[in-house]
């Protein structure tokens, strides 16, 4: 009888590294890291070595130095005394607020513009092709400088409010749109919580937060509601008392009034001053940025069945009504991913800000505050990080937000 035994294995040979595929992914990752960090290795090693020569250390001390300019449009206190570090604190939260408001209008345009692109009315349709094509085959620089040439030559100085020109005079008595810059009214508190009137207006985001939750809450019971007994309950009014009750609230309890911009002397006093660089800046990103995200939009509901609005025609519904409650809900799933990007763009197109003059991030920490210092690598490099950290919170929110409407299967 003759006894069959398995073949003795083999022990692991060098060769396998390359040449067997379960090792050669592997392989190649190890190599590609190892010459990474070498290259990065390098470079830090040779940026060291340039700085002694130029005489230079890698040191974060200037930032509490004392600046020495001043920052036209700040959110917080802020003087040429005030550190480096505040400065650069002023310009990110000048570039945040530049970019919230360019998103929200963008947003709002690119919609309305991508569904009246698709509209029967054929002078409708292309008014909004003539839009979305002029803004987009126009690099964004010049319709900043264009829209802010527009701000200070075309609009009266304040010292014109003084008579009795109807062109020149207040809109509805609160607004002025001069060549300085537009004043509007502003909500002061009497006596608030904060000294820092920031802090009290993040208060009273942080109650909004809280009340858009609980509308939501009650949006959601109203549906399961609906479907257990086929009628939805009436919530406009708790919407509308979760929303406004506690804002009110908190009002009074500070002493909210209303401070209208008057004219004293040659210029306006009181109110909130918007220099006509943040609202050239703003119209620009805005208009630019709206009408990419009209095509996305229009892209996305060509992307949808044409069988859906006929069943929602054939139901009864208005065109409108479809528009809002059948098409754009599933084409959200479409639109969202691209409109992300679109997002990041105008956030990061943000930064030619310094060519109407208004102080951002880019123009503070990675302007003056440079020159000044001679910080220029480690300004450069904590610009690059707020601009990184800023497009990773912003994806991940819409990437988020992108979860809670894409379809779910059963």
């Amino acid at each position: 009888m003759t006894t069959m035994t398995d073949p003795p294995g083999q022990g692991f040979r060098l060769s396998q590294l390359i040449y067997d595929t379960r090792y050669r992914s592997l392989t190649i990752q190890v190599v590609a890291m190892i010459v990474l960090m070498l290259l990065f290795s390098w470079l830090v090693s040779n940026t060291i070595a340039n700085l002694n020569a130029l005489g230079k250390d890698f040191d974060f001390g200037f930032l509490g130095q004392p600046s020495g300019y001043d920052i036209n449009q700040r959110l917080i206190e802020y003087d040429s005394q005030s550190t480096h570090l505040r400065a650069a604190v002023v310009g990110i939260l000048n570039t945040l607020l530049v970019a919230f408001l360019g998103c929200v209008l963008a947003t709002v345009l690119g919609v309305i513009a991508g569904v009246l692109r698709l509209s029967n009315n054929w002078l409708v349709s292309r008014l909004m092709a003539v839009y979305v094509e002029g803004f987009r085959n126009v690099p964004l620089l010049l319709w900043i400088v264009l829209i802010f040439a527009l701000m200070t030559e075309s609009t009266p100085a304040p010292s014109a409010f003084r008579g009795d020109d109807p062109a020149s005079s207040m809109i509805l008595d609160a607004v002025a749109i001069t060549n300085r810059g537009v004043y509007i009214p502003a909500i002061h508190f009497a006596a608030p919580f904060f000294e820092n009137g920031l802090y009290n207006w993040l208060v009273i985001l942080v109650v909004l937060a809280i009340a858009i939750f609980a509308v939501k809450r009650v949006n959601h019971w109203a549906g399961v509601k609906q479907e257990a007994t086929g009628v939805r309950p009436t919530t406009w009014y708790l919407n509308i008392g979760i929303i406004v009750l506690p804002i009110a609230i908190l009002f009074v309890l500070m002493g909210a009034f209303l401070d209208l911009p008057a004219l004293q002397g040659f210029n306006f006093g009181g109110g909130v001053h918007l220099r006509g660089s943040l609202i050239a800046l703003w119209l620009a990103l805005s208009l630019y940025t709206g009408a990419f995200i009209a095509e996305i939009v229009r892209g996305g509901i060509l992307a949808i069945s044409k069988g859906q609005s006929e069943a929602a025609f054939a139901l009864g519904l208005r065109p409108s009504t479809t528009m809002n409650l059948v098409i754009l809900p599933q084409a959200l799933r479409v639109i969202i991913p691209p409109l992300i990007s679109q997002f990041l763009n105008l956030t990061k197109n943000s930064s030619l800000a310094i060519a109407v003059g208004y102080m951002d991030a880019r123009s503070t920490l990675g302007g003056i505050t440079i020159n000044q210092t001679g910080r220029e690598l480690e300004g450069m490099l904590l610009l690059g990080l707020f601009y990184l950290v800023l497009s990773l919170v912003i994806s991940g929110v819409m990437n988020v937000y992108n979860n809670s409407v894409k379809l779910k299967e059963r």
